[in-house]
């Protein structure tokens, strides 16, 4: 019963347009003034700044501040050209570069709005340019930044990994690569067939020694991802280490290499990167509080108890659970999501016989569908506000690309090599 007020209350806040932190903050204090528990707000404080003082913690503003410096320092433009040379010519043109540009850049910043904000405007002015619909344009650069927190680097599963504690860091890098990419094929056949069908553009097949040369120029930043994922599966340093270094090392390429950042820029990068890193870990800090509320109240145990009264059935009881995250994800941030949610799902997935390491595949691929879906969508915000296409029709277009991450969910749900061939072998 208390599960269920839980959630008519922050499912109602929201409703009424209470901020998302808010809502949640105010739900977890209301509950236990309500309850009788009102001593217990004397942790209140010391819970939310527990939530985002680990040290695995640190990588998320480290992370954001390096994708940042990539996507002013004229690393997004060189990774965008090099990806039009590679697959400009297909079917879908400078669409399947949009996909391949995210595929990329995700190997570098971890944040599907980094991925959005950033590298969209440069593909959005492209495909607009070349003749695309801008409605198309904008559904597609919406869609392909959610491939950034599924392949490694990923803020979403460095926040995963401090609920999970049998999980690192390093093996949930290795899980997330193989439904990456799957993600990034199935809106590549999407786009494909669009493109077809409705004959858009394509760009012309560029000559090898162009080609080349865009390669030489992108190879500074592709060196990105061979230092962060090398360095971690290596064991050079830790994921929170290359949030850090990838920090330096983008820095280095802007100023030095590509001389597009002046130190008089480097004020406003910090500033934008702070700010962006406030509001990610708040969230999360407050989220972390919202959690202790659950865990007090013993909602894991109820939500558990009241799974298995519906059935026994492994594939049911993880349907269900697919069923929640991805309404949980039309409300809430997707890391807010993964705080409150993991320690409720994970005692039942465990005796399901799901390990914590498939598990956190699962949670952030329906995260990655919240990204896309209304009231809450992040990515959506983040498309629009450089766009002028409303939300409705932006959520209208990115509806196949949802279908496309829900196939490979289930797939990744169901199949658990999937998850589990890459960590075995590299980590």
């Amino acid at each position: 019963m208390i599960a269920l007020i839980t959630c008519v209350v922050l499912i109602g806040l929201m409703l009424l347009g209470v901020p998302v932190c808010s809502a949640m903050g105010g739900t977890a204090a209301g509950m236990f003034a309500g309850l009788g528990y009102s001593d217990i707000m004397a942790v209140m404080a010391q819970r939310i700044y527990n939530g985002t003082t680990s040290f695995t913690m640190l990588a998320i503003p480290f992370f954001i501040l390096a994708g940042n410096l990539m996507n002013t320092g004229g690393i997004t433009d060189r990774i965008f050209n090099f990806a039009k040379a590679c697959v400009g010519h297909w079917p879908g043109g400078l669409a399947q570069v949009n996909i391949v540009s995210s595929v990329i850049f995700s190997g570098m910043s971890g944040a599907a709005v980094a991925d959005a904000a950033g590298l969209g405007m440069i593909e959005m002015k492209a495909m607009d340019d070349a003749g695309f619909p801008h409605e198309f344009s904008a559904g597609i650069t919406a869609g392909s930044s959610t491939i950034g927190p599924v392949i490694p680097p990923s803020i979403a599963f460095v926040v995963y990994s401090s609920c999970a504690a049998e999980t690192s860091v390093s093996q949930l890098f290795a899980a997330g690569f193989i439904p990456g990419f799957m993600m990034a094929i199935a809106m590549a056949v999407w786009v494909y067939y669009v493109s077809v069908k409705k004959k858009y553009p394509i760009e012309p097949r560029m000559p090898m020694k162009v080609r080349w040369n865009y390669f030489v120029k992108a190879i500074p930043s592709l060196m990105t991802v061979v230092i962060i994922v090398g360095g971690i599966w290596s064991g050079l340093f830790t994921a929170t280490e290359a949030s850090i270094i990838a920090c330096f090392y983008a820095l280095i390429i802007s100023c030095f290499v590509y001389k597009e950042v002046k130190l008089k820029d480097l004020y406003k990068i910090v500033y934008d990167s702070v700010v962006t890193s406030c509001k990610t870990l708040f969230i999360i800090s407050i989220a972390n509080f919202l959690a202790y509320f659950m865990t007090h109240q013993r909602v894991p145990n109820q939500v558990i108890e009241g799974m298995l009264s519906i059935s026994n059935n492994s594939i049911v009881l993880m349907l269900l659970i697919i069923f929640i995250l991805i309404v949980l994800g039309m409300f809430l941030e997707g890391t807010a999501v993964i705080l409150i949610v993991a320690p409720i799902f994970l005692p039942i997935v465990a005796q399901m016989g799901v390990s914590q390491l498939q598990f956190g595949v699962v949670m952030v691929l329906a995260s990655m569908i919240g990204l896309l879906t209304p009231p809450v969508g992040m990515s959506l915000y983040a498309v629009a506000s450089v766009t002028d296409v409303p939300m409705l029709k932006l959520a209208k277009e990115v509806i196949p690309y949802v279908i496309g991450i829900l196939l490979v969910l289930l797939m990744c749900a169901f199949i658990e090599p999937i998850c589990t061939f890459l960590p075995s072998i590299l980590v």
